[in-house]
């Protein structure tokens, strides 16, 4: 049986901090996949055998046309991706998948690959159709209900992600439901409900497995730090990486915030410079820059130098390194406005609204932020970084059509 791809939600929000498009083969020869066997306890768990990526790829290139064998591998990939950071790898997943890519009658499983797919080549719509096709074939499989969440959650669709919250209930249980109706929480502005919510969750026997963990800790240390207790959001993730050193979201969430803290040379001291994605990258340079320890410039050629490798590709993805590299490092806040247009047209996260309001006020341009008004007025959502923003973007001499 499949297991459950373990973090829906993380996934999905990780999906946005890496690269796009295949990896080298010779690459693939280093890394082993996920597991695929099912793990009833928790649709976060991850436990469980790895067994080989050289073999799976064995076996689809043996025959291509095999289904089974594309989605094993499809699989396998996409949640390397997920785990390393590096989603150059769901180039690979969409390979795997390409002979079925139009197809209209799919097993569940393989209309939910393609959807994962999908949205992590920011198809966010053409995703959702998917897992909604896997969700109308086997309403049974939480995987698929989470990552639904996931991608209604990020489209912004409220009153879909809480219905998506009540199946879940219904299908799979309370406990599990209050894990999403707590990132629900804290996404419309009631994160003190939501941090007790997900500490309870953390604490639970059930969730006690390494992925539920990773899961449940990213998700408490987010609520923390939009009901503006940075430094228990810092506690909560520095505990979960020091548990699981391999968490790339965790390290990145935590690098992040010791950077907006100040705290630059403790996050500098966790990103791995000879292996860090673009993410940590980025956070490297803004590090040093605080540190002004003269790495800075060296840092910053280097991302510089892997943004024009992928426009030289032609991948047209918007990632969030890129957003803030153009934006918070200042490297082109009139690009970056533009970028942020069009990614908002896509996706609506409250870190790519930071950044969308932040390049408007760079520019002198308060009204074209104006969506990330209204989402945050339909939403409810608040937070300590954005919220002053967005008074001061209303504010602006600006904003009411003035010319200073």
């Amino acid at each position: 049986m499949k297991r459950p791809l373990h973090q829906g939600l993380l996934a999905s929000l990780a999906c946005l901090t890496g690269l796009a498009l295949a990896a080298p083969a010779a690459a693939q020869e280093r890394f082993k996949p996920a597991p695929t066997d099912r793990l009833v306890a928790s649709v976060h768990a991850q436990a469980g055998r790895d067994g080989s990526l050289r073999s799976l790829d064995q076996a689809w290139r043996a025959d291509p046309k095999n289904l089974d064998a594309a989605m094993a591998l499809a699989r396998a990939v996409f949640v390397l991706g997920l785990r390393q950071g590096d989603l150059r790898w769901f180039g690979s997943a969409r390979a795997a998948l390409a002979p079925w890519w139009q197809a209209h009658d799919l097993p569940a499983q393989a209309y939910f690959l393609r959807g994962l797919v999908k949205q992590g080549f920011h198809d966010f719509q053409g995703g959702l159709r998917d897992i909604n096709q896997a969700i109308e074939k086997d309403r049974a499989q939480a995987e698929f209900w989470s990552w639904r969440f996931a991608l209604h959650l990020l489209l912004a669709d409220m009153n879909a992600a809480r219905q998506d919250c009540d199946d879940i209930a219904r299908l799979f249980g309370q406990e599990e439901a209050d894990i999403y109706r707590a990132v629900l929480l804290y996404r419309t502005g009631q994160a003190a409900q939501a941090t007790a919510k997900l500490q309870r969750a953390l604490n639970a026997p059930r969730f006690k497995d390494s992925g539920s963990q990773d899961w449940i800790a990213f998700h408490l240390g987010e609520a923390q730090r939009v009901a503006g207790q940075a430094p228990m959001a810092l506690a909560t993730w520095d505990k979960q990486l020091k548990e699981q050193p391999q968490s790339h979201l965790i390290r990145l969430s935590l690098v992040e915030l010791l950077n907006q803290s100040g705290r630059h040379a403790e996050a500098k001291k966790l990103i791995p410079l000879d292996t860090a994605t673009d993410a940590l990258l980025m956070q490297a340079v803004i590090a040093s820059r605080g540190l002004k320890d003269g790495d800075e410039a060296r840092l910053a050629q280097l991302l510089d130098l892997r943004l024009q490798s992928q426009a030289q590709r032609g991948e047209s993805l918007i990632e969030r390194p890129k957003l803030i590299y153009l934006i918070a490092y200042g490297k082109d806040p009139a690009a970056g406005l533009a970028l942020s247009i069009d990614n908002w047209k896509l996706q609506k996260e409250p870190p790519d609204a930071l950044l969308f309001v932040q390049a408007a006020l760079a520019v002198n341009q308060p009204r074209a932020a104006e969506p990330v008004i209204a989402w945050a007025q339909q939403t409810g959502y608040t937070d300590a970084d954005l919220t002053p923003l967005l008074e001061r973007l209303k504010s602006h001499p600006r904003w009411n059509g003035g010319s200073r």
